[in-house]
């Protein structure tokens, strides 16, 4: 009788202490530094492995279903060498196959704290194949998309999803984006 009360006791220790550690990687999940910037990522984004070596980090994000989903991935470049942040923003918008009076495109430039960060969102038909392979349309998607400029180089947020759902997630994007950059 004594041993198994002991093995309870000693499984419910280990479950407990695994409850534990799963909360602490959650919370230490939630943070990502990029060029010295600490995001506040939202505890509902998975971490998702990196489609290329480009890619800082990748999350995954979902509807309140779980039917829809969607990628942000993080990108820096060293200074100057991934282009102006007007030409970045004309490489995103050019991912849609419709021309851009018909995408709903809007471009918001300001500072939060010390840092410049352009904000880019559109809807249509986007191409969401890597540079170089085929083309691979999907319609009604939606791009959110930031740019941080840091002295260590730009920083490029991109979210894409279907419509609904980047629209959704446009208020946590922006909160995520500002985040690490208030009182810098």
């Amino acid at each position: 009788m004594k041993l198994t009360s002991f093995l309870r006791l000693s499984l419910l220790c280990a479950a407990l202490a695994c409850v534990g550690d799963a909360r602490l990687h959650a919370q230490t999940a939630a943070k990502l530094e990029v060029a010295g910037i600490s995001f506040t990522v939202p505890a509902a984004w998975e971490t998702a492995p990196t489609a290329s070596a480009m890619r800082k980090a990748q999350y995954r994000i979902k509807d309140a279903a779980g039917k829809e989903s969607g990628d942000v991935v993080f990108f820096l470049f060293p200074a100057g060498e991934a282009g102006s942040v007007a030409a970045n923003v004309d490489r995103w918008l050019g991912k849609f196959t419709e021309p851009r009076e018909k995408i709903n495109a809007k471009t918001e430039s300001l500072t939060v704290g010390k840092s410049k960060v352009t904000y880019v969102q559109a809807e249509g038909t986007y191409d969401t194949s890597m540079p170089g392979s085929a083309p691979a349309p999907v319609p009604n998607f939606g791009l959110l998309g930031a740019i941080v400029e840091t002295s260590e180089g730009n920083i490029f947020i991109r979210l894409t999803a279907p419509k609904a759902l980047a629209k959704s997630a446009q208020p946590e994007f922006r909160k995520m984006v500002e985040s690490g950059l208030k009182g810098k």
